[in-house]
Formats: C-alpha cells, structure tokens, sequence
C-alpha cells in the first residue's frame, strides 16, 4: 500500500491553487482536502478573523499568532488523524503562506515565523505545489470572486508582487519538496502539469 503523503497548494491569491488542489484530490481519489487558514472548526472561525475586515485589522505579529493557533487545531484535528489513518491529505495552504505573508512581507519576520513553526507545527509537507502567475492577472481574479475574504486582496498589486517574488525564493530554497507551477496557462495544462510532477514525484 502506498504510504500517505502529505501535499500542500501554495501561491498568491488568484493564482489557481484553491481549484488545482480540488483538482488534484480528485484524481487521486479517497485523499483527504482540506485548507487553510481553516480545515477544522476552531480553525474555521479563526479563519473569519483574518481574512475578513479592514486589511490593518491586525499586525503582522497578531497574525503569526492567529494563523499558529488555526494551523495547530488543523494539524491536530484534520492533517494528523487522516496521515495515521493512511489517507493522503492536501491542502490549500499551510506553513510557507505565513513564511511568505507574514514572514517575508510584513515586518521581516521570518525568523519569529519559523521558531514558532518549529515549536508549535514541526511538520512539514511532503511535497509542494507553488502555482506561480502574474500577479496583476491574480489579483484581479482574486477580487472577481466577491467572496467576502479579500482582506490581503485589498492590500493592492505591490502587495500581490512582494508575495510572488517571496514564493519564488521559497521554491528556490526548497527544491527538494517545491515545485515551481506555470500557472498562467488553461486549467486543464496546469492539471495536468501536476499530475505528471505528482506522479514523478511521489
């Protein structure tokens, strides 16, 4: 029996990752979905705390706190029952968004980021997806979605850059479990592009 992966979905916002990761649990067939911040009802209602609101709700510290707390209650009650149950778990979403978001963008927090990861999470993916796409492009996607969570989308194109090149230099620093996705083609050619990587991979 094939041993249970964790896989993660990572990108800016608009860029795919959300449809991508459904995607892909699809095809493999039985693997648990899930997201974040969210996947477990704690971590849902945490969720309404940060993506909603004006976008200097909160400091970027507040945040790391916020999305440590959700991301342990999710990794509790969602990502390690199904793992120990052999069941293949992907998310949309996990450790490298608050790396890059809160870590890299906000304040120069990566070290406050990954002490407090190694402290409260110690997991880290087997393998990773990073959709990589224009960022002007993604963020007016983004924002056609109305979904009432545009709180880092109201942030603004320099924004949604800053976290682009932030995702590049996480994939370029972790080639071993990243891989970088072209995500500014159809649907269908980044499905795929997946399936072929996922299968060469795992």
């Amino acid at each position: 029996m094939t041993q249970a992966k964790f896989i993660t979905f990572e990108g800016i916002d608009g860029s795919g990752k959300s449809t991508q990761a459904r995607r892909l649990a699809a095809r493999l067939g039985g693997a648990v979905l899930t997201r974040e911040p969210g996947g477990s009802p704690g971590a849902e209602e945490i969720r309404q705390l940060l993506l909603t609101g004006d976008p200097d709700r909160w400091s970027a510290e507040t945040e790391i706190l916020l999305f440590t707390a959700a991301r342990r209650d999710h990794l509790e009650k969602t990502i390690n029952p199904a793992l120990a149950a052999g069941q293949t778990v992907i998310s949309d979403r996990f450790a490298d968004s608050t790396r890059v978001y809160q870590g890299a963008t906000r304040g120069d927090l990566r070290d406050t980021v990954d002490r407090l990861h190694e402290v409260m999470i110690g997991r880290e993916p087997d393998l990773t997806f990073i959709i990589d796409m224009d960022p002007a492009k993604a963020l007016e996607r983004g924002l056609a979605r109305k979904s009432g969570e545009d709180r880092f989308e109201d942030f603004g194109l320099p924004f949604q850059e800053t976290l682009r090149h932030g995702f590049l230099a996480l994939a370029k620093s972790a080639p071993e479990r990243c891989i970088l996705i072209d995500g500014n083609r159809s649907e269908d050619e980044v499905a795929s592009d997946i399936a072929t990587q996922y299968a060469a991979r795992i």
